[in-house]
């Protein structure tokens, strides 16, 4: 593969690379234990008054609870609403509005006991009744939380204080995934009102001040002095501009409009000149070709694993994220989180860089000339299609792109349309990036793919409520994957976050969920994020 391309075609600048994070950001972390007890949280900040002024590179479709969209939005949702598990900037589930939870002994009911005390900015009390009422909204509403709580058949609230949610079957994801957006508590009274969409009433940490918010361009969240969890939130005021143009975004940080936000590699230098800390996450996205049609229905040579395995070796994954990235990321042959409990560096040995090797194996599968695909053009997916091209080209795969408008992407990606496609995909839990990929019904497993050996292993991890066990569970599902060449893992996409003196980003990539939680006061103790 010949990186940069002839003099007269300009090597792609990933220019796009924050964007492509905001529309694919992740959501959750590992599944946790069966049970926990309330505990103050171990954060603190002097309340001083500092403003936290950040900008993000999407706008919050509606802060309607059963439409909530994860990405970089989730920093204005997550700060109104209450989730029932917190997760922690390690990827650790703590107590948040369930003060304490426990499953029964076959896994099928997960009984929550509600903070007692807290209430909505309305003034009217959080109880058991609140947090059915918006399970069962989100579960019967289609969106993007809806699959989340896909195992749940019902939802009891016997007292005020106790939820209880019957299973139809094991599924070690949901405390995950009742940290992030299927998790919060929303108000009876006013979350299936039209006005619920710009004017939340949650039980959060903030309140959105409509009077200063400008709907698509600035939030504006006051902190509340009566919320039980103030210490983690030492920013009394919290400003979000949506900002979707990085170099925008960097002047906006030099003329001190903002203090916190993302930066494209090439002005992480001149930002640092100017007083800014930088902090590097290697890891918050990964960008995977998707090899969906594994029966060949479609298209047939993708019914052979021996196609599968050339089109992962058609990559030179180490000089795209030198040469393409500049540096900020990692060459990869899987889907997990490099910090997850899935991740085995030793898989990233499996397809080495080899074209000859890749048209050999072609030619063994019975396509010597190679063979001719069509895949969705995305809007995060164009800054990289190029490379991709020009990759599969070199071993004889020509790649024809259809454009997609970005309001169609999801439906495209469903479809069954399209035997391959490029995904740049936000990472997530090791549970949550299995049931995506892996399990049949998963968004990103679009012809519904079985096989005996993984549905057995999926089996087990659903049903395995102690992390450590899962664990391996996890890594054995990751080896399946990249065995059987169920997709072409190729890079994953580093973040660089600039912060002004006197905030500090507290993130590393194990938990990529976005939330305030991740900025704190340098200078205070604030530790876990909680």
């Amino acid at each position: 593969m010949r990186i940069g391309f002839s003099h007269s075609r300009p090597t792609p600048r990933p220019r796009q690379r924050s964007q492509t994070l905001a529309a694919v950001a992740a959501t959750a972390v590992l599944a946790a234990a069966t049970a926990a007890c309330d505990s103050a949280p171990a954060t603190s900040g002097s309340g001083a008054g500092t403003t936290l002024a950040m900008s993000i590179l999407s706008t919050p479709n509606s802060f309607d609870p059963a439409q909530l969209i994860e990405g970089q939005s989730t920093y204005v949702w997550d700060s109104i609403f209450d989730t029932l598990v917190l997760q922690d900037n390690k990827g650790e589930l703590h107590p948040g509005a369930a003060r304490s939870w426990s499953y029964s002994k076959d896994g099928r009911t997960l009984t929550l006991k509600i903070r007692q005390g807290m209430k909505f900015s309305s003034g009217d009390p959080v109880n058991a009744n609140a947090v059915k009422a918006t399970l069962d909204r989100i579960r019967s509403t289609p969106g993007q939380s809806q699959l989340s709580l896909a195992s749940v058949s019902s939802v009891e609230a016997p007292d005020a204080s106790t939820v209880v949610i019957n299973l139809k079957q094991p599924d070690a994801t949901l405390l995950a995934s009742l940290s992030t957006a299927p998790g919060v508590i929303g108000d009876p009274k006013t979350m299936t009102a039209k006005s619920a969409t710009l004017n939340p009433v949650g039980s959060g940490p903030y309140t959105l001040d409509t009077k200063s918010t400008v709907n698509g361009s600035v939030y504006v969240l006051n902190r509340r002095d009566d919320y039980w969890n103030k210490k983690a939130y030492p920013f009394k005021t919290v400003k979000i501009r949506v900002i979707t143009d990085p170099t925008a975004a960097a002047n906006a940080l030099k003329a001190g409009e903002t203090n916190a936000g993302t930066l494209d590699p090439s002005q992480v230098s001149a930002i640092k000149a100017a007083g800014f800390q930088i902090t590097h996450v290697q890891a918050t996205a990964g960008t995977y070709l998707v090899l969906g049609d594994r029966a060949g229905s479609k298209l047939k040579p993708l019914g052979d694993l021996r196609v599968r395995k050339a089109i992962n070796m058609a990559f030179d994954r180490q000089k795209i994220v030198t040469q393409i990235l500049r540096g900020s990321g990692k060459a990869t042959d899987q889907l997990f989180n490099p910090k997850g409990k899935a991740y085995d560096e030793t898989l990233n040995a499996k397809y080495p860089y080899d074209v000859a090797g890749a048209k050999k194996l072609l030619t063994e599968a019975g396509y010597p000339k190679g063979f001719s695909v069509t895949m969705p053009s995305l809007v995060f997916t164009k800054s990289f299609e190029p490379i991709f091209t020009q990759a599969l080209a070199d071993i004889g795969v020509k790649v024809t792109w259809e454009p997609v408008p970005a309001q169609q992407t999801t439906t495209a990606v469903a479809s069954g349309k399209y035997p391959m496609f490029l995904l740049v995909e936000g990472l997530a839990s090791d549970p949550i990036m299995t049931r995506s990929f892996y399990t049949p019904t998963g968004f990103r497993n679009v012809f519904h793919s079985t096989d005996p050996k993984l549905t057995k292993l999926l089996g087990q991890a659903s049903g395995e409520l102690d992390p450590a066990k899962a664990a391996g569970i996890y890594r054995e599902i990751n080896e399946f994957g990249v065995e059987n060449a169920w997709l072409a893992p190729v890079f994953y996409i580093g973040t660089d976050w600039a912060t002004k003196k006197g905030i500090t980003y507290l993130g590393d990539g194990t938990s990529t969920m976005a939330t305030i939680r991740q900025f704190g006061e340098a200078g205070s103790s604030q530790q876990s994020g909680r």
